[in-house]
């Protein structure tokens, strides 16, 4: 057989099977067709926008939250309350214990008086006996409750933004390994 014979043969094959894929094309639009026809959307209705009703400013006349009178009004305010909670502080005389601080300090035991309970501290090698009312630390700590295993204290100390606020602190009893 000849290259040119089996061209032709080749082509007259590939016409024969397009022409077989012809006819399912044909029922494929038909049905395409019939389902455009019968099926309808259903789209609801686009609400219609609402009117916009401006309401008037009625605060125009009040203090501006950030003018800088109400902010200095604030300031001293604060500044107030930070005085107030050093004030007393200031003018008490300090006690040794006040010129180390907290971490420097071990609780190592407690005593119970007449009642009383007393709370042992080394610090610098040396031990001193503290009761409720006592100040110890650096931050104005006075301490206001003393167990068998802990010493709590109360500090004034700075926050992140500056302002003095009071603290609640504790030693634990810190029992020697063997």
């Amino acid at each position: 057989m000849s290259v040119h014979r089996r061209t032709v043969v080749g082509a007259l094959s590939a016409l024969v099977l397009l022409s077989a894929c012809g006819s399912g094309q044909d029922e494929l639009e038909a049905w395409m067709d019939q389902q455009k026809r019968e099926v309808r959307p259903s789209v609801k209705p686009i609400e219609p926008p609402k009117k916009f009703e401006a309401q008037p400013y009625v605060v125009a006349d009040g203090v501006e939250p950030f003018s800088p009178q109400k902010l200095a009004v604030a300031l001293k305010q604060e500044t107030r309350q930070a005085n107030a909670l050093l004030a007393s502080e200031m003018n008490r005389r300090k006690e040794p214990l006040e010129a180390f601080p907290l971490d420097s300090m071990t609780m190592v035991g407690s005593v119970a008086r007449q009642g009383r309970q007393s709370a042992l501290l080394k610090v610098d090698e040396l031990l001193y006996q503290v009761q409720v009312g006592n100040y110890l630390g650096q931050n104005y700590g006075r301490i206001t409750r003393i167990t068998e295993t802990e010493i709590v204290l109360r500090e004034i100390v700075q926050d992140p933004s500056g302002d003095l606020t009071e603290r609640i602190s504790s030693l634990q009893l810190q029992e020697k390994a063997q």
